[in-house]
Parts: C-alpha cells; structure tokens; sequence
C-alpha cells in the first residue's frame, strides 16, 4: 500500500491559516495597522472602498522595509518581533507570529511601497494567492504603503459570508478605534470611499477619548473620574464613568501593555464595585489601561490575540476592584438612599404634642368570633371589626377598599393600559386592568370567575389554572407594546407624528454607520430620519 501522508503546498496552508487570523476586513485592518505601530509610524492613514472588500489601504510613515526584507515579510513565519521561544515572554510588539502577511497574501491582492529612511529608492512588490507577480525598485516616500484588493478573491465561500459594506465598515470602525484609544501618540486619518471619516490628531489619551466620542456641547470626559494605582504586580490608569451615566450601550475598553483584550474576570470585577449604585440592567462605561510586567501574561493563547491570560489574574481582581471603589468613593458615589415615603405614617405619628405621644398604650389582643377561613377566600367578614386593617407587604395597614377598589368581582385580566389617575387607593399614573383586544396575552391562562389585585401599583396577582399568577405591570405593558409595534409593521400601518421643529442628534461614525444599515427598519417604525451634515 502506498504512502499517502504529504505535505500541504505554502499556498493552500497559508489559506488554512487565514482562516483563524484574517476572519474579514477588520482584521486584516488590525494586524496592518499594528504592524505601523512596531513600525514606530507617527501618522497612519487608513483609505476603505467597500467595506474593505475592494480595496483596504494602510499608510504610514515608520521605518520601512529594504528590498530584501519586503520579500521575506510575506513568507510564513518570517519575523523580526522575536528569534527565539524565551522572547515570547519579553514582547514589547503587537505582532510576533509571523503569520499575518503570509495569511493575507494568500487571500488577496496585495501591493506594497516602502523605502527606508537611508535609501533614495523603495521597492514596490505585487502578490497574489501567495505568488509573487512583480518586484521593482520604485521611487516613494519613507515608510510602508500597503494595498489589499479583492480579499477573498480566491476563496468564493469566505467572500461569500461577507456582510453588507455598512457593516463590515463598522466592524472597521471598532478596530480602529481601539488601536487609536491606546496609541494617542499616533495620528490617525480613516478615510471611506474617498470620504474623511474620521482624524484624529497626537494628543493625550482623554483628550483622544473626548475626539471620539465626544459629539455634544458637554464634553464627554466630563462624564468620568480618573483611578490610577500603582503596585509591584501591576500599575493601572485610565477612566470610569459616573455611576449616574451608566446605560445599557456603555463604552468599555481595556487594554494591557498597549495591547487591546478582553478579560470578562476583570469586568466582573469593575461591575462588582459598582454594586449598588447602578440602575437595573446598565453598565458603566471605562477605559482602563494596565501595565505589567510581559513575563508575567501570555498573549499567544488566541489568533487575534485579544484573550490575554495573567499569571496573577485573581490578585489583579482584587486591584482593579479596590482601585475603582476607591475613585468612587472619593467623588462621593455612595449608596442612594431612599426618600420614597408614600403609606408611610407622617412623624410624629399622633400630633406634635409629646405628652400625648407618650401617654399611648400598647394596643390590646383580641378576636374575631365570626371569622371563618373557609369563607371569603380567607379574609375577615366585612362586618368584622378586624376587617378594615388587613395587613400588607409593605409593613402597614391598608383599607380593605383600597385593596379591591377599583375593581369588580369576577373580572378578567384582558390587557393593560397607563391612566391618569383613579378611585380610591390609586396614585395618579398608576397602571390597571382594562380590557382591550390583547386580551389574548393573559385570558388563555387565567380560570374563569376570578378576581384580580393590584399591588402596590407594581403587580397584578390572580388566580390561574395552574395556581397564583404574579404579572409585573410595566413588563407587561411593554410586551403589549411590543406586540402592537410588530402589528403594527407586519401591516405598514405606523403613525408618525410630525415634531413642530425638527431636532438634531450629533452621532458619532460608528452609530452613523448603524443607522444606514437600519434606515429601512426605522422607517417601518413610524421615524422620518435623514442625515443632516457633518
């Protein structure tokens, strides 16, 4: 029997390989622009056409690449970050696998222009599907001018699960954003379909966070505090925000010796010393920016290079939380207490004489004779004398009228709709039980010929054909809601009420890009929006 185990050709590994490190145009865009960055490059410029499909332009003015060199950076494995395995713990780059420019070349067509500082003449390179097509002398500018066209030119099925060119350009957007959130001493230009998007110049890292993401006359860093901390384990900098500015589409970075990652163990702990001072279902938004020692993580666990793991990750825990209850507690973030006083007795409870507080007795015992637990659903007669203070979840007595005003025996939950205001033993703006045509969402579950209670304005409890049914009223009233906007679009039936002057909403590129990509459905939603200008 013949041999039948061979080695893969450099082209068809090279595409394996992009498989794990070039997913789509975004990240072909980051290990270019980290690649400027080792370059030791002072401004970079990003030139998009097509969401990056057709063409992906990087850029920069660092050192270059001699003749020799820009030939041997696409061959797989070729490096200068590192020359040995002990350097993979000593990294002061972004890149060291060597595998990027291998990976992308194989891909797609690729042009490069780069001199060095010493030379008077470049090298120009073309390649395509790992093959090289041309190498000249050329006369260009110092540093490194790199061109990706048609990426996944020869592999139809990774072309094909491309998405729509808004999308893959915010997928951009997000990259870029977070290479130049930790890199401040670079310039940036992001330039999309021969339209500036965005420029950002060299400056300190607020100043950068405020260029953007600041789109309103208030500025945006003016929403945050500043931590710093620094140990032997590990020094941390950067900004949190303010707990009253925490929404549910916060802005969190975290970066760690220049590098972005992800790190859901160090989130848990920026979430853990916010405990209490957020709303429900919010989270603040942060930029934080660890320095520690290269020997003491390993960036090599994951292709992108974005999951970093530490040898000290619980103690970092600790840090980081202590780091961040400490600035809160410094700018007075304290718990938020409770002034909701509504059923509670005013104080002094009986007059403001204090004799006569202080001549009460303790009440006495007693007993309802006419009580029976298997009469009136297990509440007192109504000609008891115990009947008009039965006991609530709140701590206080209640009328018995307030309990079950409002309301008549035997009715059936049918759909909710907000009020203005009610009969005894309801606040203005408090939510009941009305019937409508969503009486669908509830009548299916309830038993027949029983009654409803409100509680507390917050619940609605009755009985239903498998026992007690609790339904909490503004969860309700949204799915209601809900309902009626996806009828509503099913039948192009939205209304759209016309705002006597129109109002105007700065955005930022990346929300811009959202839009576009959600204009139709929007519309459907009953919301005449049209961009404005820059």
């Amino acid at each position: 029997m013949s041999d039948i185990i061979h080695l893969l050709p450099d082209h068809v590994a090279n595409q394996i390989a992009a498989g794990e490190v070039i997913q789509r145009p975004a990240s072909c865009l980051k290990e270019l622009v980290e690649n400027s960055i080792d370059a030791g490059a002072t401004h970079v410029q990003i030139l998009v056409k097509d969401g990056g499909r057709t063409l992906l332009q990087v850029i920069d003015n660092g050192k270059g690449m001699s003749s020799t060199d820009v030939r041997m950076a696409f061959e797989r494995h070729a490096t200068s970050k590192i020359s040995s395995a002990a350097d993979l713990f000593e990294l002061q780059t972004m890149g060291f696998r060597g595998e990027a420019l291998a990976s992308i070349c194989a891909v797609a067509h690729v042009e490069v222009l780069t001199r060095q500082v010493d030379e008077e003449i470049g090298t120009r390179l073309e390649i395509a599907g790992s093959e090289v097509i041309n190498q000249e002398p050329v006369q260009c500018p110092v540093g490194t001018n790199m061109r990706i066209k048609n990426l996944f030119y020869n592999v139809p099925a990774r072309r094909k699960f491309l998405k729509t060119d808004q999308t893959e350009l915010r997928n951009l957007l997000t990259e870029y954003q977070r290479i130049a959130l930790v890199n401040p001493q670079v310039q940036f230009t992001f330039v999309n379909n021969d339209e500036i998007l965005s420029e950002l110049p060299i400056t300190s890292t607020k100043q950068r966070i405020e260029a953007m993401f600041g789109h309103s006359s208030k500025p945006y860093t003016a929403h945050f505090v500043d931590i710093l901390t620094n140990t032997e384990l590990v020094s941390i900098h950067g900004f949190i925000g303010k707990p009253e500015t925490a929404s549910k589409n916060s802005q969190q970075y975290m970066f760690v010796n220049g590098r972005y990652m992800r790190h859901p163990y160090f989130h848990k702990a920026i979430i853990t010393a916010y405990s209490g001072l957020l709303a429900s279902e919010h989270t603040p938004s942060y930029f934080i920016y660890f320095d520690v020692n290269p020997q003491a993580i390993d960036v090599n666990i994951h292709p992108t290079k974005t999951e970093i793991k530490f040898e000290d990750d619980s103690v970092i825990f600790q840090i980081v939380y202590a780091c961040i209850k400490e600035a809160l507690g410094k700018n007075s973030f304290g718990e938020s207490i409770d002034f909701d006083r509504e059923g509670v007795p005013d104080i002094p409870a009986f007059g403001t004489n204090f004799d006569e507080f202080r001549s009460v007795s303790e009440p006495g015992l007693g007993q309802d004779d006419s009580f029976n637990p298997f009469d009136n659903d297990g509440f007192p007669s109504f000609d008891s004398p115990y009947s008009n203070s039965l006991p609530s979840s709140g701590g206080h007595a209640v009328q018995q009228d307030d309990i079950w005003g409002g309301f008549e025996p035997n009715d059936e939950i049918a759909g909710l709709e907000r009020t203005s205001g009610y009969g005894s033993g309801y606040n203005a703006g408090s939510y009941v039980a009305q019937r409508d045509d969503y009486g669908k969402l509830f009548e299916d579950k309830l038993a027949p010929g029983r009654s409803v209670l409100v509680l507390q304005g917050k619940y609605i409890l009755t009985t239903s054909k498998n026992g007690l049914m609790v339904v909490n009223i503004n969860r309700a009233m949204e799915r209601v809601l809900y309902d009626r906007f996806l009828e509503a679009m099913s039948r192009n039936a939205h209304v759209t009420q016309t705002a006597l002057f129109p109002v105007t909403v700065q955005v930022g590129v990346e929300n811009m890009c959202l839009f576009e990509e959600h204009s139709q459905m929007l519309s459907a939603l009953g919301f005449d929006i049209a961009p404005f200008g820059v």
